[in-house]
């Protein structure tokens, strides 16, 4: 079995952690720590985390002078209630990128967003059954 836990860098974890829990409904595995965390579901399984920029000496982490933040870089989250996650979106007063609409490619509904960093962050339905 495979398991992607993809690690992206911030300015402010707490910021950042506090952004994506309200926008996924979350929860996260450390308690005040400034330069990293994990955003879990509720089965515990990992699925984004938070890294300060320019600790622990990650070559791609190391400085955001170095290049652009989410550059060839799209976050997609499939949620199981997409209209929830509508209204929190909304809630966390972002621009919304692109506003809810069908994809017929991957047969789901999605709306784009950018996180407090400049990352694009998509949300997903859940197919549709064909």
């Amino acid at each position: 079995m495979i398991h992607t836990e993809p690690i992206i860098a911030v300015s402010n974890v707490a910021d950042s952690l506090n952004w994506y829990t309200r926008l996924l409904d979350c929860h996260h595995t450390h308690t005040h720590n400034e330069v990293f965390d994990q955003l879990i579901d509720q089965d515990g399984k990992i699925l984004l985390c938070l890294h300060r920029w320019g600790d622990h000496q990650h070559p791609s982490l190391e400085d955001p002078d170095k290049g652009q933040p989410g550059n060839g870089l799209l976050l997609f989250f499939r949620l199981d209630h997409f209209d929830a996650a509508w209204e929190r979106a909304q809630a966390l007063g972002t621009p919304i990128e692109a506003r809810p609409h069908y994809n017929p490619f991957v047969l789901h509904q999605e709306f784009t967003l950018k996180d407090p960093d400049g990352y694009y962050i998509t949300i997903c339905s859940l197919r549709d059954k064909q």
